[in-house]
């Protein structure tokens, strides 16, 4: 057993990492509060594990298939998208073109975690099939795009969410979500449904 697949810090990562893409891959059956505080606790967990990754250089380079599609990238973003609603977007304060720019520069959440499951998620397919090789590959790949990409997503995001989860914001988008909730679950095109009208 290759000891630069299976350490404990690689083992940790990975078990971290599928209990992420799980969260993400439910999200469509998700409340909305329940999965903006899974995602404050386990995300900080991510960036840990990563950066414990090895710095291991591989011993030959292979051009690793991605498995993630477009289309699976795009239904998982604009599921948690729909779920966050309108507290998606937030103004990132630290990005490389603000140096650059006069006005803010707005992001979102469900871009930063549909980047994140993507790296995360073609790790976890090469890895499963067990080619050690091919982990150490993938592996070195990920710990890679942690440290130039996704990691610093992660970090921006975490701000947000924790506004969302703990902050000031939370009472509003609470009431906004509970409003949001009432409309998704109720749209009935008759006019003399009682939903429709408030009783005084």
């Amino acid at each position: 057993m290759d000891e630069r697949v299976y350490s404990k810090e690689i083992v940790e990562f990975v078990t971290v990492g599928l209990e992420f893409c799980g969260r993400v891959e439910r999200s469509a059956e998700a409340d909305r509060n329940d999965f903006l505080l899974t995602l404050t606790r386990i995300l900080p967990l991510l960036y840990l594990k990563a950066s414990l990754l090895p710095a291991d250089e591989p011993d030959e380079e292979y051009d690793l298939a991605g498995y993630v599609t477009e289309e699976q990238y795009e239904y998982l973003r604009n599921t948690i998208r729909d779920l966050i609603g309108r507290d998606d977007d937030y103004l990132e304060v630290f990005d490389a073109d603000m140096a650059y720019s006069d006005t803010p520069i707005a992001a979102s959440i469900s871009e930063g975690i549909a980047d994140i499951y993507q790296d995360i998620r073609d790790l976890l397919e090469v890895y499963r099939y067990g080619d050690e090789t091919m982990s150490r590959m993938a592996i070195c790949r990920c710990r890679e795009n942690f440290a130039t990409y996704w990691g610093q997503k992660l970090v921006n995001i975490m701000r947000p969410l924790h506004s969302l989860c703990f902050g000031s914001e939370k009472e509003d988008s609470d009431e906004y979500a509970a409003y949001e909730q009432e409309q998704h679950s109720h749209d009935c095109e008759d006019p003399l449904c009682h939903h429709h009208h408030h009783s005084s």
